[in-house]
């Protein structure tokens, strides 16, 4: 299948593992690219751009197919030292960088002049147009329906595509509830060039995660997400667990006049206890809607193999029936 996006990135499917904490290892994004589409390696998660720069030569043992890495821009008071990671990810020969978080502007002058191709993360149109304007060469458009971080306007992706395709010149990628064949077709008809998927890669076999994690999210449905930090303007689609129920009772009593350190505790430094001690209550970990869409555990190549044969009859088959009909 080729798009804008197969074409941008020189991949053969149009299907994006993005950037996750604690997830976005040599293994899955290896295992990602291997399998056709873009595997992401997720900078801070390594923890130091020495330790990025190791991961980016793990991954390149294990596949010889394109692969990105994710760098997310946080607002904090000490940031991490992004320009020694550009530079490892610069001197590991990689072409391709998912920026998320706050906006790459900064960073973007080094990135091009290294001539690697940015994928910004939007959750609205303004952003994404943000993106195209100061050089981005393609973005990711992140629905309502996406775990992590959907931003403030929560607009579903049936509204959110089609306004990104009418206004933006730019290809770009649909994520947020993107699980299979139907998601991919949804996506291409509603203007996106392909997707971005993050829960659903991390069921699978290579997903570097405690099983725990993976049997989690196929328990879960789509009723079993939890929107918390609300009211501090940094809302997060997570699983629903006991820690989550706490978090946002906290939010309830405090109201106003709640602060991150009311709730620091179930949410920052949770992702080691969940990612690799499979401890899936010990806090706040993001989850997308589209675990009820998620049924099983395959490897990944059984899982690009099938959403590819399930696109091609629905537009091959059914959809050309019905327009033949």
């Amino acid at each position: 299948m080729k798009t804008r996006i197969t074409e941008l990135f020189g991949i053969e499917r149009p299907i994006i593992q993005g950037g996750m904490h604690y997830v976005g290892f040599a293994e899955l994004a290896s295992a990602v690219s291997n399998a056709g589409g873009l595997g992401i390696i997720t900078a801070l998660t390594q923890g130091s751009p020495e330790k990025l720069a190791a991961e980016i030569a793990r991954c390149r043992e294990m596949t010889d197919k394109p692969f990105g890495v994710n760098l997310t821009f946080l607002p904090a008071f000490t940031a991490p030292p992004y320009p020694e990671y550009i530079q490892a990810i610069v001197e590991g020969g990689v072409k391709i960088v998912e920026t998320a978080g706050r906006s790459p502007e900064q960073y973007m002058p080094a990135l091009k002049q290294a001539g690697i191709k940015v994928i910004h993360k939007c959750t609205s149109v303004r952003h994404a147009l943000k993106a195209e304007r100061i050089g981005c060469d393609a973005v990711s458009v992140d629905g309502f329906e996406c775990g992590g971080h959907p931003g403030e306007d929560d607009v579903p992706n049936f509204i959110l595509l089609p306004r990104a395709a009418e206004e933006l010149s730019i290809p770009f990628v649909a994520s947020g509830g993107m699980a299979d064949g139907r998601s991919l077709v949804a996506a291409l008809a509603l203007g996106a060039e392909g997707m971005n998927m993050g829960t659903r890669f991390l069921a699978t076999r290579e997903a570097p995660v405690h099983e725990k994690v993976k049997q989690a999210i196929v328990a879960a449905t789509e009723l079993d997400t939890r929107l918390v930090m609300r009211g501090l303007r940094n809302t997060e689609r997570v699983l629903a667990n006991p820690a989550v129920e706490k978090i946002l009772e906290i939010e309830r009593e405090k109201g106003d006049a709640l602060q991150i350190g009311d709730i620091m505790e179930l949410v920052a430094g949770v992702y080691p206890k969940v990612m690799r001690e499979g401890d899936v209550e010990a806090g706040a970990w993001s989850c997308g809607m589209v675990a009820g869409l998620i049924h099983d555990v395959p490897s990944v190549a059984e899982l690009m193999d099938r959403i590819m044969a399930e696109a091609e009859e629905i537009i091959s088959r059914r959809l050309a029936g019905m327009i033949a009909r």
